[in-house]
């Protein structure tokens, strides 16, 4: 029979384990199923917007490839949280390798989703502030393509570089078997800081900022400008409210995804160390998962195209020939 001391260690038969965390037997369950019920839907929704997107060809514009490559990490952080839920108790069962390689894709996906934000508010940039030359000179697919790929490939170099001694030294820094602790030096977690938060979010501000400026001033000069050609007018008119009504959409996406990436930046501005153990990353982790989830239900309400698939996809309308060709606007 297990003593009570065998009982709390990670590995009873080791005496190098780790203790795990003594909480309420009914606290880790309601975080077990909380963690699984996040992560369940956010691969689910996810899924239903990178299958939408994909097989639709309608759907194959600018801005949704960059909402598909936006999908795509939040659908990996959906199913990357199945490693994470294992720190519930504090103890890390997959090793030290595995736990190098998880923070590394973690941290890669994370950066993607930043850089994937920034894309969306040039686009919308591009759009509302040079409407004229928005799908003929500045934004087409073929750059939108080449631009989501540099920016999962910046990614996973920037963290593999940023976290190359954790991958040289797997468990270096842990202090007994089944944890999971990475180090950031000091240069490393400015370059971080820098990259992944200041430089993105301030670019994003700027850029909204603008198109919000230039979004009142257009708004006013419709209002007081009478042209002569009524049909002209109303196509103007028309396609002005649709490039704004995306603009407002994906705005809401943006202000959720600082809301939720910002406690994390903002205990490395205020100087605390950037040892992260289990209980440090379990928040952060699961507030970025919230966000991932968050993302495709604000999707389903703001718009109809996204619905409409769904429907599509759970009655297997998707599966008919010529699917793909469906109106789905």
């Amino acid at each position: 029979m297990k003593t009570l001391e065998e009982a709390e260690l990670c590995f009873p038969h080791l005496n190098s384990s780790c203790r795990k965390a003594m909480r309420p037997h009914a606290l880790s369950m309601l975080t077990y199923t909380l963690m699984s019920s996040i992560s369940v839907v956010t691969v689910t929704l996810n899924l239903l917007v990178i299958i939408s997107i994909s097989h639709f060809r309608q759907l194959h514009t600018p801005t949704n490839l960059l909402l598909l490559s936006l999908a795509v990490s939040d659908f990996f952080v959906g199913f990357l949280m199945f490693f994470h839920m294992v720190l519930i108790d504090g103890c890390w069962l997959f090793g030290d390798h595995m736990c190098a390689l998880y923070n590394v894709l973690m941290y890669s996906i994370t950066a993607a989703s930043i850089g994937a934000m920034v894309l969306i508010s040039v686009d919308r940039y591009v759009a509302i502030c040079y409407p004229l030359h928005y799908s003929i000179q500045f934004i087409t697919q073929k750059r939108v393509k080449v631009c989501n790929c540099l920016c999962w490939i910046c990614s996973v170099f920037l963290q593999t570089v940023l976290l190359k001694e954790n991958l040289e030294q797997p468990g270096r820094y842990n202090s007994c078997f089944g944890e999971c602790v990475i180090m950031i030096n000091y240069f490393a977690g400015l370059a971080d800081l820098f990259f992944s938060f200041i430089g993105p979010v301030t670019v994003i501000i700027v850029l909204y900022m603008r198109v919000f400026v230039v979004a009142v001033t257009q708004a006013r000069a419709m209002r007081s400008h009478i042209v002569a050609l009524p049909l002209k007018r109303s196509e103007t008119v028309t396609a002005n409210k649709s490039e704004m009504k995306a603009a407002r959409n994906l705005g809401v996406v943006i202000v959720v995804f600082i809301l939720c990436i910002c406690p994390y930046y903002s205990a490395i501005l205020t100087g605390e160390d950037t040892l992260h153990d289990a209980s440090t990353a379990a928040i952060v982790t699961g507030l970025f998962n919230f966000n991932s989830c968050l993302n495709p239900v604000i999707y389903a309400f703001f718009y109809p195209w996204f619905r409409k698939s769904i429907k599509f996809i759970v009655t297997f309308k998707i599966l008919q020939p010529g699917s793909y060709m469906t109106n789905i606007m």
